[in-house]
């Protein structure tokens, strides 16, 4: 009954088989994205649809266990059930932080925690439609994929190589070398993922990762891959479901590669138009000023775009200058409303640090988005009384190197203003005593 395929976002004739081995449009070289056929999801209502999803979203195994696949007939409906590789992704909370809120001026904040995910990541979201595809596209025979491979900067290495080896499929990783977190490093290693450590920064291992897959033998499961954006669109609808499918403002993001954001987008988008919700929120896009090329084209009015050499910044997963997929981000914006906001190192290890002092344990990457949000609230783009969620993409512990570094005072261009390191004290019942009537009481 329901159906998918790719076409061309630049909309290029011809129809393409999402078990297909292509990435770009052979006309024109454009990205491909996945289109539905919506007249045969509009047999459902929008009601229909919401309480389909509600039904689902409980504890349980397979599809009801997965925030992804519980969506499955908006995701990729040709998939046959037992090729379906699922770890649990999706369901992630969704948390109000009102006193968060109030040190970065917001009235009304909410946390998207994608990083409590099986990865740590929410590029589980998109690894495991990616990652069943092939596992049928192997099984039916017919197709040349013997191996998945991806450029990453920790998180989507992570993804593809746990999926990888919970389908018993071949993953190759191609790594910047020493520009990753360990945490993020010793991930597909632990998988059993070929890893492949390069003397260059994420833009030139996209470039080799995409030369390497040329053949179609192994298959790319980055973001240009337009399978990733159909998990990813799932954290939108997801959203909406947890507030009871009522709409925020704004919904902040931290963008590298910008796959996320237009995904994002496109969940959003098909709930709108299946009836789902009566409006849509607008989106920010979040970027540090050392990896800034969406913010840069963002003043321009999109007019002009020049890839950067994106600097050495703590949020190291979107340290990207040259973003795949920043012809489907404008477009994304412009449809939302949408803006692009950068902050400096300083703030995001600010931000990221009151977000702990409120009981997260933010990334760095989550501090951009909470930096950027700060940023428009204070200039009143986010106004007054406006519920503002922000996605956190990845779990803090992949980057306890950060957080130490921020409370034993030596994080590079940071200012430490809330660091909290242990206070050594002989071991006397009176000294401990007074150094704690001490603190109580400067913290009163």
């Amino acid at each position: 009954m329901f159906s998918a395929w790719y076409q061309c976002i630049r909309g290029c004739p011809g129809r393409y088989g999402v078990f297909e081995v292509i990435y770009r449009c052979p006309t024109c070289d454009g990205l491909l994205e996945v289109v539905h056929d919506s007249a045969a999801l509009k047999t459902h209502a929008g009601r229909e649809w919401r309480a389909i999803f509600d039904s689902r979203a409980r504890p349980g195994n397979g599809p009801a266990a997965s925030g992804v696949w519980s969506k499955a007939e908006w995701v990729l409906p040709a998939l046959h059930s037992e090729y379906m590789v699922t770890l649990g992704e999706g369901f992630t909370p969704l948390l109000s932080v009102p006193r968060l809120a109030a040190s970065l001026g917001l009235d009304d904040l909410w946390v998207k925690q994608c990083g409590v995910s099986h990865t740590g990541s929410f590029k589980d979201l998109g690894m495991t439609v990616l990652i069943s595809a092939v596992a049928q596209m192997m099984a039916e025979g017919g197709s040349p994929v013997r191996a998945v491979a991806c450029a990453s900067t920790g998180d989507t290495s992570a993804a593809l190589a746990a999926y990888a080896a919970a389908a018993g499929i071949p993953a190759i990783v191609f790594l910047p070398k020493g520009k990753i977190s360990t945490a993020q490093l010793i991930q597909p290693i632990a998988n059993g993922a070929h890893v492949l450590a390069l003397d260059t920064d994420f833009d030139g291992c996209m470039l080799i990762v995409q030369e390497v897959t040329r053949d179609n033998s192994i298959y790319l499961a980055n973001s240009m891959n337009s399978l990733r954006v159909e998990g990813q669109k799932t954290v939108g609808i997801e959203i909406i479901q947890q507030l009871g499918w009522q709409v925020p403002d704004w919904i902040v993001l931290p963008s590298g590669n910008l796959g996320n954001i237009s995904a994002l987008a496109k969940g959003l988008t098909m709930a709108h138009e299946l009836g789902l919700i009566n409006r849509l929120p607008r989106l920010a896009a979040a970027q540090t000023e050392r990896a800034n090329p969406l913010y840069k084209a963002y003043l321009t009015g999109f007019e002009q775009f020049v890839p950067v050499t994106a600097g050495a910044t703590a949020a190291s997963a979107i340290r990207i200058g040259n973003p795949v997929s920043y012809e489907k981000a404008v477009r994304a914006l412009q449809a939302f409303d949408g803006v692009v906001e950068q902050v400096s190192e300083d703030e995001l290890a600010d931000c990221a640090a009151l977000a702990d002092q409120a009981g997260l344990y933010a990334c760095p990457h989550t501090g951009v988005a909470l930096g950027a949000a700060a940023r428009l609230r204070h200039r009143g783009v986010i106004q007054e009384g406006q519920r503002v969620v922000v996605i956190s993409t990845a779990h803090g512990l992949k980057f306890t190197g950060f957080k130490t570094n921020y409370h034993e005072g030596t994080l590079a261009d940071a200012t430490a203003r809330h660091r909290n390191p242990p206070l050594e004290l002989p071991a006397d019942a009176g000294a401990v005593r007074a150094a704690l009537d001490r603190r109580l009481a400067a913290g009163a």
